[in-house]
């Protein structure tokens, strides 16, 4: 009878992984706003990198047709023939499709421009015009 008092539960009591719980539970919450925030930053990160590739890629257009797509051809010229561009060389997006923003919205494309041979710009997190951080709008002329 003895033997058997001996013997101890092993286990965490409900107590134990509670207290656990909450730990994590905290870390989480200390933790969990940095990294949105910059996931945020890296947004705006790659949508500068995507302009910057397209410009460079408008810029091919360039060179093998002579002028740049109009806005009514948008972006899809880079990918597909538009009419009456005798030497289009496309596609010229790796892809062959015309990227989106990290918002998953598309890219405003206007030749000619009001701040150059065209204008390409994001409008950010909130679509809308204007913005700071991660709603601020994205160009190619700033």
């Amino acid at each position: 009878m003895k033997h058997m008092n001996n013997r101890r539960q092993t286990g965490f009591t409900l107590l134990e992984l509670l207290v656990v719980l909450g730990i994590i539970a905290m870390l989480a919450g200390i933790v969990g706003p940095q990294v949105m925030k910059h996931m945020g930053e890296s947004k705006v990160k790659a949508a500068k990198v995507q302009i910057e590739d397209l410009a460079a890629t408008l810029d091919m257009y360039k060179l093998d047709v002579g002028s740049y797509p109009t806005t009514e051809q948008g972006l899809v010229a880079l990918v597909e023939s538009p009419e009456g561009a005798g030497r289009w060389n496309g596609p010229y997006l790796k892809k062959s499709k015309i990227p989106l923003d990290p918002w998953q919205q598309e890219y405003h494309y206007v030749s000619p421009g009001e701040h150059g041979k065209f204008d390409l710009l994001s409008l950010g997190a909130d679509s809308k015009e204007g913005g700071e951080g991660e709603d601020k709008d994205l160009n190619n002329w700033e």
